[in-house]
């Protein structure tokens, strides 16, 4: 079983963070939630997750994948955590998956484990960079490294997960499940 860890820190995008909780466990992925600042956090939009445990207390050794919502402040904390930014270096190092969403993508420039092409939130690639920025790509994967736009891409983004991680027939099963309809 694939197991991801999702550090989560106040001002979390519910739909994001959400999003890919939900999915990935349909497709049965261990899915682990760290607090950065607290076990109770506080999304943008109010509504309150309970995470499994600190950051803290992760090993990347203990999983396959690490996924960063974004949400503000959350992206700014998650790039000035020193745990989670060594977790991301670690990840990085020990050639495992790391994705993020929206503005977690600085996170990942801040900890310099974003690859040469990325997409986040609109805007948020002038704190990061130009160079390598897909504006029109909902997400992107370069290497170990999948990025994406935000909310609206957050189903997308978590099926992608589930692709990467899982066989084909949980893919379709959890996709199709959902009802998401090819464009």
């Amino acid at each position: 079983m694939a197991k991801i860890i999702i550090p989560i820190s106040n001002g979390f995008e519910e739909i994001e963070a959400v999003t890919i909780i939900d999915i990935c466990r349909r497709a049965n992925i261990k899915v682990s939630i760290a607090g950065v600042e607290d076990l109770e956090t506080t999304g943008a939009h109010g509504i309150k997750i309970i995470a499994d445990t600190t950051i803290e207390n992760i090993k990347c050794d203990d999983f396959d994948m690490i996924v960063l919502p974004g949400g503000l402040p959350n992206a700014f904390t998650l790039a000035d955590n020193e745990k989670v930014q060594s977790l991301l270096k670690e990840f990085k190092q020990n050639n495992k998956k790391i994705a993020a969403i929206c503005a977690a993508p600085y996170a990942l420039h801040k900890a310099d484990v974003l690859n040469e092409n990325f997409t986040c939130y609109p805007s948020f690639e002038q704190k990061i960079r130009l160079d390598g920025y897909h504006s029109n790509d909902a997400i992107v994967i370069d290497n170990n490294v999948i990025t994406s736009q935000g909310p609206a891409t957050a189903m997308a983004f978590a099926l992608e997960i589930v692709n990467i991680l899982c066989d084909e027939e949980t893919f379709f099963s959890v996709k199709n499940g959902l009802l998401v309809l090819d464009n």
